[in-house]
């Protein structure tokens, strides 16, 4: 599994413990997110992510900024992405497992260290449980055909 990070200014201190965490778990991580803390447009780097995730199958993505909100109503707007704001590891074990989240959204205004490593924790080590909540997935996916 290979997980995209992107980040705005808000969230740039919490890039670097989250891609430390994810690489001491073995995993592949793209950094797209900016290399200096200084101001910029998260739904920019939203797309970048959303982009890089798309449909692959062994991606996932992770966006941090200041509460998390906007970063997870930006990367909802993309085909195939699923993404879910979570703020306890409860939120992304449910968001992976009945949700088939694809991009976890944390906001490090919101969430400690401790907290951090929890959802990370959780969204990484949980797994789609399929069955009925295939359905409901597959009913998400078609919502955007609606508009």
């Amino acid at each position: 599994m290979t997980y995209v990070i992107g980040t705005d200014h808000a969230g740039f201190k919490l890039k670097e413990f989250t891609i430390s965490f994810l690489q001491k778990k073995g995993f592949e991580v793209i950094d797209l997110a900016p290399q200096t803390n200084q101001r910029v447009d998260y739904p920019d780097y939203a797309k970048k992510v959303c982009e890089a995730v798309g449909e692959e199958v062994n991606r996932r993505g992770i966006l941090i900024c200041g509460s998390g909100i906007g970063m997870s109503i930006a990367a909802n707007r993309f085909k195939h992405i699923r993404a879910a704001l979570c703020v306890d590891a409860y939120m992304a074990k449910m968001a992976r497992a009945h949700n088939d989240a694809n991009v976890l959204c944390m906001g490090e205004r919101i969430s400690g260290l401790g907290e951090v490593e929890s959802i990370l924790e959780a969204f990484v080590s949980s797994e789609f449980e399929g069955e009925r909540h295939l359905v409901r997935v597959e009913k998400l996916g078609n919502l955007g055909q609606i508009l």
